[in-house]
């Protein structure tokens, strides 16, 4: 019999805070209602994996081009990039599911506040930087925990080992 695999685990690696300006709506197309948030700001926070940190300020420039399915579950998939207080230069990519009660996700579209224990808004962080000190990023799998309020989006980052 092989051997078994690791059970993985959880390691806080940083919260990130990002701003959003109003959504810009393309309209209903064959795949959904097609939806793009612009991202213009925020900061991300943390310990990083080995206590170095992870910190810097979320750039304007980045969106959430997001498919909302007749179900009201929204397809996330944003693109954008954080300037890191070592000088470099973070890339993250999301892409993920917020999905809950009807009248939960039309509030959420609505721009109201809701309760996050209300829904389910989860995402994988892809991360790409060339700063040495966190090359570790490159290869991480990193999961999160979301929140959408009004004007942002919210997430606790893992590294999933």
């Amino acid at each position: 019999m092989p051997p078994s695999p690791a059970v993985p685990g959880l390691v806080p690696v940083a919260h990130v805070h990002v701003l959003l300006d109003p959504p810009l709506e393309v309209g209903r197309t064959p795949f959904g209602r097609e939806r793009e948030i612009p991202i213009v700001g925020g900061r991300v926070s943390g310990p990083g994996r080995d206590g170095e940190g992870l910190h810097g300020a979320v750039l304007r420039g980045g969106a959430d081009r997001q498919r909302v399915l007749d179900d009201g579950t929204a397809v996330i998939d944003t693109r954008y990039s954080v300037a890191l207080d070592s000088g470099h230069l973070l890339q993250l990519a999301t892409s993920g599911y917020r999905t809950g009660p009807p009248a939960v996700l039309d509030a959420l579209l609505a721009g109201d506040a809701v309760d996050p224990a209300a829904y389910y808004f989860r995402v994988v962080v892809d991360a790409r930087t060339a700063d040495p000190d966190r090359a570790w990023l490159n290869t991480a799998v990193l999961v999160a925990s979301a929140v959408r309020t009004p004007g942002a989006v919210a997430y606790d980052a893992y590294l999933l080992t």
